[in-house]
């Protein structure tokens, strides 16, 4: 009889022990204000990286045409227009703006989206944006993703949200930034088409 006591008072106590520290890691780990908490799984990351908006800070150039990446300012951007690309094959007729992945990139000018297109082994997902009379196209390439709601025939204002600094399409993952692009349309032009000029002393007011 003692045995059988002594048997289940130990078991009792290793029961009440395990049931004690149980709560106590709950209590500490689980939801205390300032324990560890159990990272998110895959899906809920990749749902908050592709909602995740940041403050935009918009900044002009001498021409009035906004710095299409929120918080760049003129002093801050290089020339890299007429760098060569495809081993020397072409010229870059356009600048790139270095920003960390998912800085917001804004409208430049006014105007309505006309195309959004994805080149998988060129601007990756882009967007193309014509001014209000027509004449300018504003390029925007190598987006993380775009603006919550953006979609063609889209009126857009300068400093309106278009997407997110990445580096999708043909550009280095550890190298993102915004290609941006500015051609000139005459009549009939397609969204494409165009003759490139360049961006670069629009917004920085150096040649």
């Amino acid at each position: 009889m003692r045995a059988l006591r002594r048997i289940f008072t130990h078991l009792l106590t290793a029961v009440l022990t395990a049931a004690i520290t149980s709560l106590y890691w709950y209590g500490t780990y689980g939801r205390g204000s300032g324990g560890a908490r159990a990272e998110p799984g895959p899906e809920l990351v990749e749902k908050a990286v592709a909602t995740a908006e940041g403050p935009v800070e918009v900044s002009l150039g001498p021409t009035g045409l906004a710095i299409p990446v929120s918080g760049i300012r003129p002093n801050q951007l290089v020339d890299t227009y007429k760098q060569a690309r495809a081993g020397g094959a072409r010229v870059h007729d356009a600048i790139d703006i270095m920003a960390p992945h998912g800085t917001p990139v804004i409208a430049a000018a006014p105007g309505r989206v006309e195309k959004l297109f994805f080149s998988k082994g060129g601007g990756g997902i882009t967007a193309y944006v014509r001014s209000d009379d027509g004449k300018w196209i504003y390029y925007y390439a190598h987006l993380q993703d775009y603006a919550p709601g953006l979609k063609e025939g889209q009126k857009v204002e300068r400093g309106s949200p278009i997407g997110r600094v990445g580096a999708t399409g043909n550009a280095n993952p550890d190298g993102p930034h915004l290609h941006f692009a500015i051609h000139r349309m005459v009549s009939g032009e397609d969204w494409h088409e165009g003759t490139a000029i360049n961006p670069y002393p629009l917004l920085a007011g150096k040649r």
